[in-house]
């Protein structure tokens, strides 16, 4: 496959990426960071996102679109650059709300809310996080936004800068994994899954890659 040129005819090339770390990603134990803490990427996560950029440069880019929530817009922004086109916000592509759970770690939330995690993890696909989304409520919103960039750019590669729970919920899909264990799926900050549309059948050629970083 020839990344550095225009895909096949009919193609639709897709980089989708997480964002790069921030602070919230980097405390131990890390703490939960949907759609409301909006918080900026960490000197980590920029140069993550540096190194994205670097890794990206003999790519043809032809459009980049990212969440409106910072920490992915500033991803978006750093690895395009100056020699790529300026990224387009997708409101559909944020995080997915984690309600009440907002910057809290798992291990508080189990301890102070154990119902509600315990209802939560017995099927997240359809059980939503308490005042936020279910794993269904994000794909229902995010699977027709990258269906209609992909129609956007057919015979082009575009990236996409998402968020973990947004790019683990879609990626399933892909995998024929069942929602509710769309949690399994790997998705480090600042990684990147090659993907590839045609017609009506989108194929995954590569998961989580951080090799560059």
């Amino acid at each position: 496959m020839e990344l550095t040129t225009a895909p096949p005819p009919g193609v639709t090339r897709i980089l989708l990426a997480r964002h790069g770390a921030t602070a919230a990603n980097e405390l131990r134990p890390y703490i939960l960071q949907g759609s409301e803490l909006n918080g900026p990427l960490s000197p980590n996560g920029e140069a993550q996102a540096r190194a994205l950029g670097a890794f990206l440069a003999p790519f043809q880019v032809d459009a980049v679109y990212c969440s409106p929530l910072v920490r992915a817009r500033q991803t978006a922004e750093i690895a395009a650059g100056s020699t790529r086109p300026a990224p387009t916000t997708v409101p559909e592509l944020r995080e997915c709300s984690v309600g009440r759970w907002e910057g809290k770690d798992w291990e508080t939330i189990k301890q102070a809310d154990t119902t509600e995690y315990e209802r939560v993890f017995t099927d997240p696909a359809t059980i939503p996080h308490p005042g936020g989304e279910s794993f269904q409520d994000v794909l229902l919103r995010v699977k027709p936004a990258l269906e209609m960039i992909y129609a956007r750019h057919v015979g082009q590669t575009v990236l996409i800068v998402a968020h973990n729970l947004v790019n683990r919920v879609y990626l399933s899909t892909l995998l024929g994994v069942e929602l509710r264990n769309a949690r399994s799926l790997r998705q480090n900050n600042c990684c990147i899954n090659l993907l590839e549309h045609q017609g009506d059948k989108t194929e995954l050629v590569t998961l989580n890659n951080v090799m560059y970083l």
